[in-house]
């Protein structure tokens, strides 16, 4: 039987709005450099730092919480402009977090 992935619990947040403003950057960054850069990706990166800030100032460490938290909270946001969705957003999210951490995101390592 196949084992659950444990969780990953990310250090307690020391300055939330700085650790939002990094993720934007990044988050932005990474929109741009996917597909083509839009205007749009700055709104979204913005929103999803937004999430991801009031998430932290919560006490929320629990990096599949904060997906869920991302992919439920951009669902209200318009991507008609934009090649992307809230679990791609979700998910990038994630990445990036995951990278930061040094963690490998390649084959559910």
């Amino acid at each position: 039987m196949a084992e659950p992935i444990p969780p990953i619990t990310l250090p307690s947040a020391q300055n939330p709005q700085q650790e939002a403003e990094w993720l934007r950057i990044n988050l932005h960054q990474w929109l741009d450099q996917e597909f083509i850069p839009e205007i749009v990706n700055q709104q979204i990166a913005r929103r999803a730092s937004q999430i991801y800030a009031r998430q932290r100032m919560e006490g929320e460490n629990d990096l599949g919480s904060l997906v869920i938290a991302i992919v439920t909270e951009m669902q209200a946001f318009d991507f008609s402009q934009s090649f992307y969705s809230e679990f791609a957003i979700a998910n990038a999210v994630s990445d990036i977090l995951l990278d930061s951490l040094g963690i490998d995101r390649c084959c559910g390592q």
